[in-house]
Protein backbone atom coordinates (compact mmCIF):
# COMPACT_ATOMS: atom_id res chain seq x y z
CA UNK A 1 0.00 0.00 0.00
CA UNK A 2 1.24 3.67 -1.17
CA UNK A 3 0.64 6.46 1.11
CA UNK A 4 0.80 10.31 0.78
CA UNK A 5 3.66 12.57 1.16
CA UNK A 6 3.69 14.79 4.35
CA UNK A 7 2.88 18.31 3.51
CA UNK A 8 4.99 20.77 3.82
CA UNK A 9 4.23 24.36 5.84
CA UNK A 10 6.11 27.25 6.52
CA UNK A 11 5.81 27.69 10.02
CA UNK A 12 7.18 29.60 12.92
CA UNK A 13 7.80 28.23 16.36
CA UNK A 14 7.54 31.00 19.07
CA UNK A 15 8.01 31.64 22.45
CA UNK A 16 5.85 34.71 23.68
CA UNK A 17 5.47 35.31 27.49
CA UNK A 18 5.29 32.05 29.51
CA UNK A 19 3.66 30.46 26.52
CA UNK A 20 5.12 28.94 23.37
CA UNK A 21 3.14 28.21 20.10
CA UNK A 22 3.39 27.65 16.07
CA UNK A 23 2.67 30.41 13.73
CA UNK A 24 1.68 30.62 10.24
CA UNK A 25 1.02 33.47 8.09
CA UNK A 26 -2.30 32.61 6.74
CA UNK A 27 -1.23 33.12 2.94
CA UNK A 28 1.33 30.17 3.45
CA UNK A 29 -1.72 27.61 4.97
CA UNK A 30 -3.25 25.02 2.45
CA UNK A 31 -6.14 26.81 0.52
CA UNK A 32 -8.94 25.00 2.48
CA UNK A 33 -7.68 26.28 6.02
CA UNK A 34 -7.21 30.06 5.36
CA UNK A 35 -10.78 30.33 6.21
CA UNK A 36 -12.51 29.18 9.86
CA UNK A 37 -13.72 25.50 9.44
CA UNK A 38 -13.71 22.01 9.85
CA UNK A 39 -10.59 22.25 7.08
CA UNK A 40 -8.58 24.52 9.35
CA UNK A 41 -9.52 22.92 13.13
CA UNK A 42 -8.06 19.22 11.75
CA UNK A 43 -4.67 20.43 10.65
CA UNK A 44 -4.15 22.93 13.26
CA UNK A 45 -5.12 19.67 15.47
CA UNK A 46 -2.90 17.49 13.45
CA UNK A 47 0.35 20.20 13.43
CA UNK A 48 -0.21 19.86 17.36
CA UNK A 49 -0.58 16.24 18.12
CA UNK A 50 -4.04 16.56 19.21
CA UNK A 51 -6.02 14.75 20.05
CA UNK A 52 -3.50 12.26 22.32
CA UNK A 53 -4.76 9.84 24.49
CA UNK A 54 -1.36 9.64 26.23
CA UNK A 55 -1.07 13.48 26.87
CA UNK A 56 2.36 13.81 25.80
CA UNK A 57 1.86 15.36 21.80
CA UNK A 58 4.39 12.85 20.90
CA UNK A 59 3.79 13.17 17.48
CA UNK A 60 3.10 16.59 17.47
CA UNK A 61 4.76 20.75 17.89
CA UNK A 62 2.69 20.72 20.98
CA UNK A 63 4.35 20.60 24.52
CA UNK A 64 1.13 18.69 26.34
CA UNK A 65 0.00 21.72 28.55
CA UNK A 66 -2.38 24.61 28.25
CA UNK A 67 0.68 26.83 27.86
CA UNK A 68 2.55 25.34 25.15
CA UNK A 69 -0.39 23.52 23.38
CA UNK A 70 -1.00 27.23 21.00
CA UNK A 71 -1.58 27.74 17.56
CA UNK A 72 -1.66 31.33 16.20
CA UNK A 73 -2.54 33.01 12.94
CA UNK A 74 -1.37 36.14 11.15
CA UNK A 75 -2.35 38.50 7.92
CA UNK A 76 -1.92 41.83 7.28
CA UNK A 77 -4.75 43.70 9.01
CA UNK A 78 -7.58 44.41 6.93
CA UNK A 79 -8.77 47.37 9.54
CA UNK A 80 -7.93 50.84 9.25
CA UNK A 81 -4.45 52.02 11.42
CA UNK A 82 -4.34 48.91 11.68
CA UNK A 83 -0.83 46.49 10.74
CA UNK A 84 -1.44 42.53 11.40
CA UNK A 85 -4.59 40.80 12.38
CA UNK A 86 -3.81 38.25 14.82
CA UNK A 87 -6.04 34.96 15.22
CA UNK A 88 -5.61 32.84 18.33
CA UNK A 89 -6.44 29.26 18.65
CA UNK A 90 -5.83 27.08 22.19
CA UNK A 91 -5.71 23.28 21.31
CA UNK A 92 -7.25 21.05 23.78
CA UNK A 93 -4.49 17.91 24.52
CA UNK A 94 -6.95 14.97 24.83
CA UNK A 95 -10.03 16.12 22.81
CA UNK A 96 -10.58 16.63 18.54
CA UNK A 97 -10.58 20.79 19.92
CA UNK A 98 -9.74 23.87 19.57
CA UNK A 99 -11.01 26.88 21.53
CA UNK A 100 -11.22 29.95 19.49
CA UNK A 101 -13.17 31.96 21.89
CA UNK A 102 -10.75 34.20 23.43
CA UNK A 103 -7.29 35.82 22.91
CA UNK A 104 -3.53 34.40 24.59
CA UNK A 105 -1.66 37.75 26.22
CA UNK A 106 1.60 35.88 26.49
CA UNK A 107 1.72 34.95 22.81
CA UNK A 108 0.84 38.41 21.73
CA UNK A 109 4.07 39.67 23.45
CA UNK A 110 5.39 37.87 19.98
CA UNK A 111 2.98 38.90 17.08
CA UNK A 112 4.59 42.26 16.34
CA UNK A 113 8.38 40.25 16.24
CA UNK A 114 6.34 38.15 13.60
CA UNK A 115 4.86 40.88 11.82
CA UNK A 116 7.83 43.38 11.60
CA UNK A 117 10.40 39.80 10.41
CA UNK A 118 7.37 38.35 8.19
CA UNK A 119 6.47 41.58 6.36
CA UNK A 120 3.28 42.03 7.79
CA UNK A 121 4.56 45.66 8.89
CA UNK A 122 5.15 48.34 6.57
CA UNK A 123 8.99 48.72 6.10
CA UNK A 124 8.34 52.83 6.28
CA UNK A 125 6.61 51.70 10.23
CA UNK A 126 9.64 50.17 11.15
CA UNK A 127 13.20 52.16 12.67
CA UNK A 128 16.32 51.01 12.05
CA UNK A 129 17.67 51.71 15.42
CA UNK A 130 14.73 52.28 18.53
CA UNK A 131 11.30 50.88 18.98
CA UNK A 132 8.34 49.64 16.78
CA UNK A 133 5.31 50.29 17.73
CA UNK A 134 2.92 47.16 15.91
CA UNK A 135 -0.32 47.72 16.29
CA UNK A 136 -2.62 44.45 16.30
CA UNK A 137 -5.84 43.40 15.75
CA UNK A 138 -6.75 40.62 17.85
CA UNK A 139 -9.77 39.08 15.94
CA UNK A 140 -10.68 36.59 18.46
CA UNK A 141 -11.78 39.51 20.75
CA UNK A 142 -12.33 42.21 18.46
CA UNK A 143 -9.76 44.63 20.24
CA UNK A 144 -6.61 46.43 20.07
CA UNK A 145 -3.68 45.70 21.31
CA UNK A 146 -0.01 47.62 20.78
CA UNK A 147 2.73 46.22 20.83
CA UNK A 148 6.37 47.74 21.28
CA UNK A 149 9.44 45.94 19.83
CA UNK A 150 12.72 46.74 20.16
CA UNK A 151 14.53 46.83 16.41
CA UNK A 152 18.24 47.10 16.16
CA UNK A 153 19.74 47.65 12.53
CA UNK A 154 16.33 47.01 10.78
CA UNK A 155 15.98 43.52 12.26
CA UNK A 156 13.68 42.39 15.62
CA UNK A 157 15.99 42.39 18.58
CA UNK A 158 15.27 39.54 20.76
CA UNK A 159 17.99 38.77 23.29
CA UNK A 160 18.23 41.32 26.45
CA UNK A 161 18.65 41.54 30.24
CA UNK A 162 14.75 41.43 30.72
CA UNK A 163 14.07 39.34 33.48
CA UNK A 164 10.21 37.40 33.40
CA UNK A 165 9.85 34.96 36.06
CA UNK A 166 8.42 31.52 34.64
CA UNK A 167 11.04 32.40 32.05
CA UNK A 168 14.26 30.82 32.52
CA UNK A 169 16.89 32.91 30.52
CA UNK A 170 16.67 37.06 29.85
CA UNK A 171 15.69 38.59 26.33
CA UNK A 172 14.53 41.45 25.26
CA UNK A 173 11.77 43.74 26.82
CA UNK A 174 8.21 43.99 25.16
CA UNK A 175 6.01 46.56 26.65
CA UNK A 176 2.16 45.36 25.14
CA UNK A 177 -0.88 47.59 25.55
CA UNK A 178 -4.58 46.72 25.74
CA UNK A 179 -6.48 48.68 24.82
CA UNK A 180 -10.09 49.19 26.00
CA UNK A 181 -9.52 46.01 27.40
CA UNK A 182 -12.95 44.78 28.51
CA UNK A 183 -13.73 42.18 26.53
CA UNK A 184 -16.99 42.14 23.89
CA UNK A 185 -17.51 38.80 24.75
CA UNK A 186 -21.29 37.52 22.74
CA UNK A 187 -24.07 37.70 25.21
CA UNK A 188 -22.06 39.66 28.03
CA UNK A 189 -23.89 42.76 26.55
CA UNK A 190 -19.94 44.26 26.28
CA UNK A 191 -20.15 45.41 29.91
CA UNK A 192 -16.60 45.14 31.90
CA UNK A 193 -18.73 43.63 34.96
CA UNK A 194 -22.06 41.35 32.91
CA UNK A 195 -23.49 41.19 36.12
CA UNK A 196 -23.52 44.88 36.80
CA UNK A 197 -21.78 44.31 40.37
CA UNK A 198 -18.05 44.22 41.03
CA UNK A 199 -18.34 41.30 43.82
CA UNK A 200 -21.22 38.56 43.60
CA UNK A 201 -22.47 35.50 45.59
CA UNK A 202 -21.77 32.49 42.92
CA UNK A 203 -24.03 29.89 44.15
CA UNK A 204 -22.64 26.40 43.27
CA UNK A 205 -24.61 23.46 43.87
CA UNK A 206 -23.18 20.84 45.90
CA UNK A 207 -19.88 22.59 46.73
CA UNK A 208 -21.04 26.17 47.97
CA UNK A 209 -21.63 30.03 47.85
CA UNK A 210 -18.81 32.28 47.49
CA UNK A 211 -18.14 35.89 46.83
CA UNK A 212 -17.00 36.15 43.07
CA UNK A 213 -15.97 39.36 40.84
CA UNK A 214 -16.88 38.29 37.38
CA UNK A 215 -15.30 40.87 35.00
CA UNK A 216 -14.52 40.85 31.13
CA UNK A 217 -11.50 42.61 30.85
CA UNK A 218 -8.36 41.12 28.88
CA UNK A 219 -10.51 37.47 29.15
CA UNK A 220 -13.22 36.93 31.49
CA UNK A 221 -12.16 35.79 34.38
CA UNK A 222 -13.97 34.50 37.95
CA UNK A 223 -11.66 35.91 40.71
CA UNK A 224 -13.00 34.01 44.00
CA UNK A 225 -11.28 34.39 47.66
CA UNK A 226 -8.55 31.76 48.35
CA UNK A 227 -9.52 31.15 51.90
CA UNK A 228 -13.29 30.62 50.81
CA UNK A 229 -12.23 27.69 48.83
CA UNK A 230 -9.54 25.89 51.32
CA UNK A 231 -6.46 27.96 50.20
CA UNK A 232 -3.92 30.09 50.85
CA UNK A 233 -3.16 31.82 47.57
CA UNK A 234 0.87 30.41 47.67
CA UNK A 235 0.12 26.84 45.67
CA UNK A 236 2.34 25.54 43.55
CA UNK A 237 0.98 23.43 40.32
CA UNK A 238 1.14 20.06 41.95
CA UNK A 239 -0.86 21.07 45.17
CA UNK A 240 -3.77 21.55 42.61
CA UNK A 241 -2.88 19.75 39.52
CA UNK A 242 -2.58 16.08 41.47
CA UNK A 243 -6.13 16.58 42.82
CA UNK A 244 -8.89 15.29 40.46
CA UNK A 245 -11.06 16.60 43.13
CA UNK A 246 -9.71 19.61 43.31
CA UNK A 247 -9.97 20.00 39.74
CA UNK A 248 -13.20 19.01 39.15
CA UNK A 249 -14.61 21.48 41.63
CA UNK A 250 -12.65 24.49 39.86
CA UNK A 251 -14.67 23.43 36.48
CA UNK A 252 -18.02 23.44 38.12
CA UNK A 253 -17.07 27.11 39.45
CA UNK A 254 -15.87 27.82 36.29
CA UNK A 255 -19.39 26.47 34.48
CA UNK A 256 -21.80 28.33 37.03
CA UNK A 257 -19.76 31.24 36.70
CA UNK A 258 -19.96 31.24 32.88
CA UNK A 259 -23.44 30.86 33.01
CA UNK A 260 -23.61 34.01 35.25
CA UNK A 261 -21.68 36.19 33.41
CA UNK A 262 -23.71 35.47 30.19
CA UNK A 263 -21.08 33.70 28.32
CA UNK A 264 -23.08 30.28 27.89
CA UNK A 265 -26.71 29.34 28.33
CA UNK A 266 -26.52 25.63 29.31
CA UNK A 267 -23.90 24.12 31.78
CA UNK A 268 -22.82 21.23 29.07
CA UNK A 269 -21.52 24.37 27.15
CA UNK A 270 -18.76 25.22 29.11
CA UNK A 271 -17.51 21.77 28.07
CA UNK A 272 -16.79 22.99 24.84
CA UNK A 273 -15.48 26.33 25.89
CA UNK A 274 -12.24 25.32 27.96
CA UNK A 275 -9.96 28.71 27.18
CA UNK A 276 -12.65 31.11 28.59
CA UNK A 277 -13.80 32.07 31.01
CA UNK A 278 -10.77 31.61 33.39
CA UNK A 279 -11.19 30.42 36.96
CA UNK A 280 -8.23 32.47 39.51
CA UNK A 281 -8.17 32.64 43.46
CA UNK A 282 -6.62 35.33 45.25
CA UNK A 283 -5.40 36.09 48.69
CA UNK A 284 -3.26 38.85 50.15
CA UNK A 285 0.39 39.06 50.42
CA UNK A 286 1.94 35.76 51.54
CA UNK A 287 6.04 34.74 51.76
CA UNK A 288 6.35 31.63 49.07
CA UNK A 289 8.52 29.37 47.63
CA UNK A 290 8.37 29.78 43.98
CA UNK A 291 8.44 27.00 41.65
CA UNK A 292 11.89 27.47 40.22
CA UNK A 293 12.94 27.63 44.30
CA UNK A 294 13.46 31.54 44.07
CA UNK A 295 12.24 32.93 48.23
CA UNK A 296 9.23 35.49 47.45
CA UNK A 297 8.97 37.99 50.38
CA UNK A 298 5.50 38.89 51.19
CA UNK A 299 6.44 42.34 50.84
CA UNK A 300 7.75 41.51 46.97
CA UNK A 301 4.11 41.77 46.07
CA UNK A 302 0.70 43.37 46.73
CA UNK A 303 -1.59 39.95 46.15
CA UNK A 304 -1.25 36.58 45.47
CA UNK A 305 -3.49 35.10 42.68
CA UNK A 306 -3.42 31.62 41.09
CA UNK A 307 -5.30 30.99 37.96
CA UNK A 308 -6.37 27.70 36.37
CA UNK A 309 -6.13 27.21 32.17
CA UNK A 310 -7.77 24.13 30.32
CA UNK A 311 -8.15 22.47 33.50
CA UNK A 312 -4.97 22.90 35.29
CA UNK A 313 -2.98 25.31 37.60
CA UNK A 314 -1.18 27.45 35.41
CA UNK A 315 2.87 27.67 35.84
CA UNK A 316 2.67 31.40 36.28
CA UNK A 317 -0.03 33.32 34.34
CA UNK A 318 -1.93 33.54 31.12
CA UNK A 319 -0.96 37.38 29.98
CA UNK A 320 -4.96 37.58 29.10
CA UNK A 321 -5.56 36.88 32.91
CA UNK A 322 -3.23 39.26 33.70
CA UNK A 323 -4.55 42.22 32.11
CA UNK A 324 -8.35 40.68 33.82
CA UNK A 325 -5.56 40.85 37.52
CA UNK A 326 -4.94 44.83 36.78
CA UNK A 327 -7.78 45.53 35.48
CA UNK A 328 -10.32 44.60 38.84
CA UNK A 329 -6.95 45.64 40.71
CA UNK A 330 -7.73 49.56 39.89
CA UNK A 331 -11.60 49.33 40.89
CA UNK A 332 -12.30 49.41 44.31
CA UNK A 333 -14.11 47.17 45.54
CA UNK A 334 -13.75 44.05 43.51
CA UNK A 335 -12.06 40.73 45.84
CA UNK A 336 -8.25 41.61 43.40
CA UNK A 337 -8.85 44.67 44.45
CA UNK A 338 -9.15 44.29 48.52
CA UNK A 339 -6.70 41.50 48.25
CA UNK A 340 -4.68 44.25 47.70
CA UNK A 341 -5.22 46.18 50.50
CA UNK A 342 -8.43 48.13 48.60
CA UNK A 343 -8.39 51.94 48.12
CA UNK A 344 -7.27 53.23 44.26
CA UNK A 345 -3.94 52.46 42.55
CA UNK A 346 -2.99 52.50 38.93
CA UNK A 347 -0.50 49.13 39.35
CA UNK A 348 -0.14 45.87 40.99
CA UNK A 349 2.50 43.57 41.57
CA UNK A 350 0.98 39.87 42.19
CA UNK A 351 3.07 36.70 43.24
CA UNK A 352 2.51 33.52 41.06
CA UNK A 353 3.69 30.15 40.95
CA UNK A 354 6.88 31.54 39.23
CA UNK A 355 7.26 34.68 40.65
CA UNK A 356 6.14 37.81 40.61
CA UNK A 357 4.46 40.32 37.67
CA UNK A 358 3.83 43.57 37.67
CA UNK A 359 0.68 45.17 35.15
CA UNK A 360 -0.76 48.63 35.05
CA UNK A 361 -4.49 49.93 34.58
CA UNK A 362 -6.09 53.11 34.96
CA UNK A 363 -9.66 52.73 35.39
CA UNK A 364 -12.58 55.75 35.53
CA UNK A 365 -16.40 55.74 36.10
CA UNK A 366 -18.23 56.65 33.38
CA UNK A 367 -21.57 57.13 32.80
CA UNK A 368 -22.58 54.67 35.98
CA UNK A 369 -19.99 52.00 34.36
CA UNK A 370 -16.29 51.02 35.02
CA UNK A 371 -13.73 51.48 31.84
CA UNK A 372 -10.65 51.03 31.73
CA UNK A 373 -8.74 52.65 29.05
CA UNK A 374 -5.50 50.57 29.26
CA UNK A 375 -3.68 48.12 30.86
CA UNK A 376 0.35 47.49 30.47
CA UNK A 377 2.30 44.74 31.22
CA UNK A 378 6.00 43.69 29.76
CA UNK A 379 6.69 40.49 28.84
CA UNK A 380 9.37 38.99 25.87
CA UNK A 381 9.80 37.13 23.07
CA UNK A 382 11.80 34.76 20.37
CA UNK A 383 12.06 32.82 17.63
CA UNK A 384 12.50 29.29 18.74
CA UNK A 385 12.37 27.58 15.16
CA UNK A 386 11.42 28.50 11.88
CA UNK A 387 11.08 26.58 8.72
CA UNK A 388 8.09 24.24 8.25
CA UNK A 389 6.10 21.87 9.57
CA UNK A 390 5.29 18.60 8.26
CA UNK A 391 1.71 17.40 8.45
CA UNK A 392 0.62 13.89 7.06
CA UNK A 393 -1.08 14.68 3.79
CA UNK A 394 -4.62 12.80 4.90
CA UNK A 395 -5.34 16.15 6.74
CA UNK A 396 -7.08 18.65 4.99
Amino acid sequence: MTFAPQLKIAATYMRGGTSKGVFFNLTDLPQAAQLPGEARDQLLLRVIGSPDPYGKHTDGMGGATSSTSKTVILSKSSKADHDVDYLFGQVAIDKAFIDWSGNCGNLTAAVGSFAISNGLVDATRIPQNGICTVRIWQANIQKTIIAHVPVTNGEVQETGDFELDGVTFPAAEVVIEFLDPAADEEGAGGSMFPTGNVVDQLEVPGIGTFAATMINAGIPTIFVNAADIGYSGTELQDAINGDVNALARFETIRAYGALKMGLITDLEQAKSRQHTPKIAFVAPPAAYVSSSGKAIAATDTDLSVRALSMGKLHHAMMGTAAVAIGTAAAIPGTLVNLAAGGGERTAVRFGHPSGTLRVGAEAAMVDGQWQVKKAIMSRSARVLMEGWVRVPACSP
